[in-house]
């Protein structure tokens, strides 16, 4: 006989003996009517006796639980067997006596399968001291305890469930129990209810991993502009001992060394602000397929001959408006990822095709909402991905592979393109069969493809970059004005600097000539660049302006405007100069 046949005998025993009369007043038989009343009409005994069943019925209905009205038969099993709460029963040995369906599927076992063991057997070896110290308060007769998080057993050591364990005192009352009763219910001394956390600590996860993204998400954008000011001055002052040195003397080739390592943290920086999406992107309304043809060549050449490179263009696809640049970028991260997992060769499927969606999706951390897309599968038949660095790969400067052979960013800076780029992605993966990260990108809205600027046409032949304009130029940071400055010189223009904004501000007014353009760092202690440039377009409103910073473009979307222009830090020589050379011919 079990516990619940234990409280189901009691219900019994205290319920009345007749369910359909009254349940109040003595419990000797009613008088008849002819003791407890004088004669009276057979009409009105048959009146008065339906009155009577009225208000009881009343009276029942009103009190549908209550001892004093009308009782539901209560199955305890019902409730133990649907409870949305693990609960298992557990003898005064700390063996289980029984166990929920709830508590089952949390360790994936039968009920034959945990009947009549341990209680430590559902548990963690590590958490094995928490709850043996429950068992020992319990034999001590401690009735009151305090909820434990511990971690169920479910035979997988990688895939280990948080609970929430409240344990309950056990003690039916012994005055409505048989002898027989007493000893098979002293077993039982014990309940315990087992709350699932992992939805709950799935959240948790998912908030501190964003806290954290988000935090080096500020640090990247934090240092970029130091960092870039740094670079400006190291690229720049190498562009113009080249102009010195020029092939053949012994110094060049040290002086392009460094000059390409800083080039090399100069990417660095840029794929820190992807992360953070906080890079600026020069997006154009472009065809994924001509995206794809033109980066094509690169990929075979990086993937190896030992893998197949399959590409499948979609039909009817739309456009869609990003920087052609920072795609073919992430095709070839995506590329360069998957040649490490087939390291014996393998097929890299890329393939093309419309999407659309009328309700939101969840994918990963996010929820893309309704929309047409165009969706891009990136494929490989590689070694695939453990769920447990799954859970990272986004994650910026983590990496599976040896110390120096990758930095982490890879696919941080996938992620932060395609998000920055209004995109969504997506990866699913099997280990041992491969993995295929899926890109949504938005079909371009039709005032953007009408509006649509057509890229840039590079020209092979050399440009001239000289001038005579006369500018005023505006930087805190001493390398980088002294090398713009020498720059702007070498190339025929009359500068004039000042330190900082509010220098800048003295200088113009004391001006005995005007100027034609003005570059101005934008974050500068004081006045900033864009103050500074709003005070001097009221007394020259056509006034040509540069904004150079190390932030992105992004940042000066309120002040950017007609004549107004933006060149990222770091930048070369001939970067400052033809942008000089552009803005004064616009």
């Amino acid at each position: 006989m079990s516990i619940f046949d234990i409280f189901k005998n009691r219900d019994e025993e205290i319920s009345p003996p007749d369910a359909t009369g009254p349940t109040t007043g003595p419990t000797t038989a009613p008088m008849s009517a002819q003791e407890s009343a004088p004669a009276m009409p057979t009409g009105a005994i048959t009146a008065q006796a339906n009155a009577q069943k009225h208000e009881q019925d009343q009276a029942q209905d009103q009190n549908p639980v209550s001892g004093e009205g009308r009782r539901y038969e209560f199955d305890p099993r019902q409730f133990f067997d649907g409870s949305p709460i693990g609960i298992v029963l557990v003898s005064k040995d700390g063996v289980i006596e029984d166990a929920n369906p709830m508590v089952l599927s949390m360790v994936g076992r039968e009920i034959a399968q945990v009947h009549h063991q341990k209680i430590f057997d559902l548990f963690d070896a590590q958490d094995w001291p928490l709850i043996e110290n429950v068992l020992d308060q319990l034999a001590g007769g401690k009735i009151k305890f305090d909820p434990i998080e511990v971690r169920l057993n479910t035979g997988e050591p990688q895939n280990l469930r948080p609970v929430r364990v409240f344990t309950n005192v056990i003690n039916p009352p012994s005055e409505v129990m048989k002898s027989d009763q007493k000893a098979e219910a002293s077993e039982v001394r014990a309940a315990l209810y087992i709350l699932d956390l992992s939805q709950q600590k799935n959240l948790e996860s998912q908030f501190i991993q964003s806290q954290k993204m988000q935090a080096v998400g500020q640090l990247a954008g934090g240092i970029a502009h130091d960092f870039n000011n740094l670079l400006t001055a190291i690229i720049g002052f190498c562009d113009l001992l080249l102009l010195r040195h020029k092939p053949g003397d012994p110094s060049f080739g040290d002086i392009q060394q460094i000059k390409q390592n800083s080039n090399r943290a100069a990417n660095l920086v840029r794929q820190l602000l992807a992360f953070s999406r906080q890079q600026t992107l020069r997006p154009q309304v472009q065809d994924v397929t001509d995206i794809l043809t033109e980066v094509s060549h690169l990929l075979r050449r990086l993937i190896g001959s030992n893998i197949e490179l399959v590409i499948n263009h979609g039909a009817s696809l739309g456009l869609v408006k990003v920087d052609s640049g920072q795609m073919e970028q992430v095709l070839v991260n995506m590329a360069v990822n998957a040649r490490d997992a087939m390291a014996d060769g393998g097929m890299l499927t890329i393939a093309t095709q419309s999407f659309c969606n009328i309700d939101p999706i969840t994918i990963g951390q996010d929820m893309m909402h309704p929309g047409t897309w165009v969706k891009i599968t990136v494929r490989d038949s590689g070694t695939g991905i453990p769920p447990d660095v799954m859970a990272r790969i986004f994650e910026p400067f983590f990496t599976t592979k040896e110390v120096g052979k990758g930095t982490g960013l890879g696919l941080a800076t996938v992620y932060g393109i395609i998000r920055q780029s209004g995109g969504y992605l997506d990866v699913t993966s099997r280990v041992g069969q491969g993995t295929e990260f899926s890109i949504y990108l938005p079909t371009a809205r039709e005032e953007d493809v009408k509006t649509n600027d057509p890229p840039p046409v590079s020209e092979d032949a050399p440009t001239d970059l000289t001038g005579t304009a006369r500018i005023l130029l505006v930087e805190d940071e001493d390398a980088v004005r002294n090398f713009s400055t020498r720059a702007l010189k070498n190339k025929g223009y009359e500068v004039v600097t000042a330190e900082d904004g509010e220098s800048g501000w003295d200088v113009f007014q004391n001006l005995d000539q005007p100027i034609d353009l003005l570059i101005t760092d934008v974050m500068m202690p004081g006045k900033d660049g864009p103050t500074l440039a709003r005070e001097i377009r009221e007394k020259v409103p056509t006034l040509k302006i540069i904004f150079i910073s190390g932030y992105t473009e992004e940042r000066l979307k309120d002040t950017m405007g007609e004549n107004i222009f933006f060149l990222p830090k770091p930048f070369t020589l001939k970067d400052l100069a033809a942008k000089v050379k552009e803005v004064l011919h616009v």
